[in-house]
C-alpha cells in the first residue's frame, strides 16, 4: 500500500541537524523547518554560507567537512555539547564528483562524503538521540537520510567500497552505490533502533535546480528535469515535522510517498549488516550485532 507524507507541524522547542545546510535543499529545508519554530543546527562546509543561514532561520552555525572524519568527530562532540536534546538528525550532505580522489583518510570521496561520514555521525549522536526520544511521544525522533533514485543504478560492492574498478562515469561509478548504502544503513539502522523509539528513513528530492553535480552531463541533465530547491526540500521537511509519519521505520520514500522504488539489493537484510559493520571497521567503532 502506497502512502503520502502528512503536512509539517510545529515544532517549537525541537532540535532539528541538517548537514549540508548552507545551499541546496539543505537551506531550503532549514528555512521552513526555523518557520515552523524549530531550533535548526545548520551543519555546511563553507563558512560565510553556513553562518548566513544559520542567521537567516535563527538558528546556529557548525562547521565541518566530510572530506575529514577528524572533523566530523569534532563535529559530534560539538552538536552534543552544544545541543541537550536533537529531535531530528537530517544526513543530507553529499556530492557527485566527475573525478576519482581518495580523501586524507584514504577513502573515495564520494563513498565517505555520501555514507561513511553520515555513518560516523549518525553513530556518535544516537545516545543522545535515544535519550530524547524518552521525553517525547514515540516517532517524533527520527533519522532522516537524503538518498536519490541514483540507487537505482549499479550495485553495492561490499569488497570494492571505493569503487577502484570499473568505468568511472562522470561519477555515477560510485554515486549510485552511494545512494543505495545510504537505504541499506537506513534499514538496518531500523532494525538497530527497535524498542527505542526512534524512527529512520530515506528519501529522494526529486531532480532538484541546485549546484549539485558540477556542470557535467549528468548535471545539465538534471537541470532540465529539475523541480525548485523548496520542492526538493519538501520530503525532508515532512519526514522532519510531520506528527507521524505513516510508514514503518526503515522506509525509503519517493518524494512524499513510500515505499519508492529500489534497488533489489536494497532488500538484502545480509547486505546492509556487512555494509554497517564493515562501515563500523573503516571509522574505528564498535559493530555490535
Amino acid at each position: 500500500m502506497t502512502v503520502t507524507l502528512p503536512e509539517p507541524t510545529r515544532l517549537d522547542d525541537r532540535t532539528v541537524v541538517i548537514t549540508g545546510g548552507s545551499s541546496g535543499i539543505g537551506a531550503a529545508a532549514a528555512a521552513a523547518l526555523g518557520r515552523l519554530g524549530a531550533t535548526v543546527a545548520v551543519v555546511g562546509r563553507d563558512p560565510e554560507r553556513t553562518r548566513r543561514v544559520a542567521d537567516q532561520v535563527g538558528g546556529v552555525a557548525h562547521l565541518a567537512d566530510f572530506t575529514d572524519l577528524d572533523a566530523v568527530r569534532a563535529l559530534a562532540a560539538e552538536l552534543l555539547e552544544r545541543h541537550p536534546q536533537i529531535h531530528v538528525l537530517a544526513n543530507n550532505a553529499g556530492g557527485l564528483f566527475a573525478e576519482r580522489r581518495l580523501t586524507g583518510d584514504g577513502f573515495e570521496t564520494t563513498f565517505q562524503v555520501n555514507h561513511l561520514a553520515p555513518f560516523l555521525l549518525t553513530s556518535l549522536l544516537l545516545p543522545r538521540l535515544t535519550e530524547t526520544a524518552q521525553d517525547v511521544p514515540p516517532g517524533s525522533v527520527r533519522i532522516v537520510q537524503t538518498s536519490s533514485a541514483g540507487n537505482l543504478f549499479g550495485s553495492v560492492d561490499l569488497d570494492d567500497l571505493d569503487s577502484a574498478r570499473g568505468a568511472w562515469l562522470g561519477g555515477m561509478r560510485a554515486y549510485g552505490p552511494s545512494k543505495l548504502e545510504n537505504i541499506l544503513f537506513t534499514r538496518e539502522l531500523a532494525r538497530r533502533l527497535k524498542g527505542t523509539s526512534v524512527e529512520a528513513f530515506a528519501f529522494h528530492p526529486g531532480f532538484v535546480a541546485s549546484g549539485f553535480g558540477g556542470s557535467g552531463p549528468v548535471a545539465t541533465l538534471g537541470k532540465r528535469l529539475a523541480v525548485s530547491t523548496e520542492r526538493g526540500a519538501e520530503p525532508l521537511v515532512r519526514l522532519a515535522a510531520a506528527r507521524t509519519v505513516p510508514a514503518p521505520s526503515g522506509n525509503y520514500f519517493d518524494r512524499l510517498r513510500a515505499p519508492g522504488r529500489v534497488n533489489r539489493q536494497a532488500g538484502d537484510r545480509a547486505a546492509a549488516r556487512l555494509l554497517w559493520q564493515r562501515s563500523a571497521e573503516l571509522v574505528g567503532l564498535p559493530a555490535h550485532a
